[in-house]
């Protein structure tokens, strides 16, 4: 019989018991919400081995709590970090690790297709402070080569799966090329594939940011972000966290303790239920284009396959139409919620051309590649085939 023994949890049990303590404050079975933005010390013996690291224990609110130390704990657990630090938003954690990690003088790569607020915050307000940067197309090895410039180079950023599209990274190839570049981190915004369908710190990233708003909170109710990665980096950027002040409330931290608990659960009837509805419009006939990374017409399918353990939960398509006949489908959707987010209990639909883009022309959205008949779709648990029915019912509307 084999033996099925490691060393480690496996995802499920992680996302329930990882980072908890067995025994909690006044025995209870959850972690408590701590309510307190200020904490009393004993004696001024007790204050001097707080600082000298004798002992672990909170100061004031801006610097920690207990709330939110048990979601870093866990979230570390899942990611196979070792640590994590939470803040009070995605872009938050982000621009947070940026400014930790980059001076005046230093040298930015990101792919061209990253999160839009990041690429705004690299390419206008980091250059504002005398950061360079260079956008390079994603899957193109020679460009990210070139692009790196060895002793300046001091950030590599990449997203994966990305937005609207889903292109994958491949994050070996991101790997093999930072060491051409010493000194310098690999960040992977890592919010659509979750710590479930995909690890990063196992492939050699030194730092993975997540949007704890999408897929790890997971029911549209709470706004945090969140750093995770090697001790000594996340240390110096929880640092910083305490002197801009980006901290996350204990309830959002309880809130995201409790969505971490079924992550593996909801990922993988998201998983399911995307694969499925992407093989449902790649056959239909009012559908121009289906984006999806599980499926073998994506570009990036196998490096999907080789690096994700699912595909995520986002599915996005082109209508055989033009921007106003794509509005038509959307407003015609009665399961799927028009809404601009991702990653929760609940099917969303948009049209980024107007949710995102709106102040654009058409032919300055062409020039990013947003298309006006382009639709994002977020799965949410409902069952496949009644999401598939929506959306049937609204292409033929």
């Amino acid at each position: 019989m084999a033996d099925h023994r490691s060393t480690e949890p496996n995802p499920g049990t992680l996302a329930v018991h990882g980072g908890e303590p067995r025994k909690k404050a006044f025995d209870s079975v959850t972690t408590p919400i701590v309510w307190s933005a200020t904490y009393a010390f004993a004696n001024t013996a007790e204050i001097e081995r707080y600082f000298t690291g004798d002992i672990e224990r909170e100061e004031y609110g801006r610097y920690g709590n207990p709330t939110v130390r048990a979601a870093e704990r866990k979230l570390a657990a899942l990611e196979g970090a070792d640590d994590a630090a939470l803040f009070a938003s995605g872009m938050a954690a982000a621009t947070t690790a940026l400014l930790e990690l980059v001076k005046a003088g230093d040298h930015v790569v990101l792919t061209n297709d990253c999160y839009r607020r990041t690429r705004q915050f690299v390419t206008r307000f980091l250059a504002r402070l005398g950061v360079e940067s260079t956008l390079v197309e994603p899957g193109d090895e020679a460009a990210l080569r070139a692009a790196l410039r060895p002793g300046k180079t001091k950030v590599i950023l990449a997203e994966s799966p990305t937005n609207p599209y889903l292109r994958v990274a491949d994050l070996a190839l991101f790997a093999r090329a930072r060491q051409a570049c010493p000194g310098a981190n690999l960040i992977i915004d890592g919010t659509f594939a979750t710590p479930v369908n995909q690890r990063p710190l196992a492939e050699g990233v030194d730092l993975v940011i997540h949007s704890c708003t999408k897929y790890l909170g997971g029911h549209n109710d709470l706004l945090a972000g969140a750093v995770c990665g090697r001790k000594g980096l996340v240390e110096a950027i929880k640092d910083l966290r305490g002197v801009l002040g980006g901290v996350l409330d204990p309830q959002s931290a309880f809130l995201l303790i409790r969505g971490l608990k079924t992550l593996p659960l909801r990922v993988h009837r998201q998983n399911e239920t995307a694969l499925a509805v992407a093989r449902w419009l790649e056959r239909h006939p009012r559908v121009r284009t289906v984006f999806y990374p599980g499926l073998e017409s994506h570009p990036d399918y196998r490096i999907a396959a080789r690096q994700m353990r699912g595909f995520g939960g986002v599915v996005s398509f082109r209508v055989n139409g033009d921007a106003r006949e794509t509005s038509r489908v959307i407003d015609a959707c009665k399961l799927a919620t028009i809404a601009p987010s991702l990653g929760a209990t609940e099917t969303l639909i948009e049209q980024p051309a107007y949710m995102s883009y709106f102040e654009l022309t058409t032919e300055e959205r062409e020039a990013i590649g947003i298309f006006d008949d382009l639709v994002r779709l977020s799965v949410g648990l409902e069952d496949a085939e009644d999401i598939i029915g929506d959306l049937d019912q609204a292409l033929s509307a």
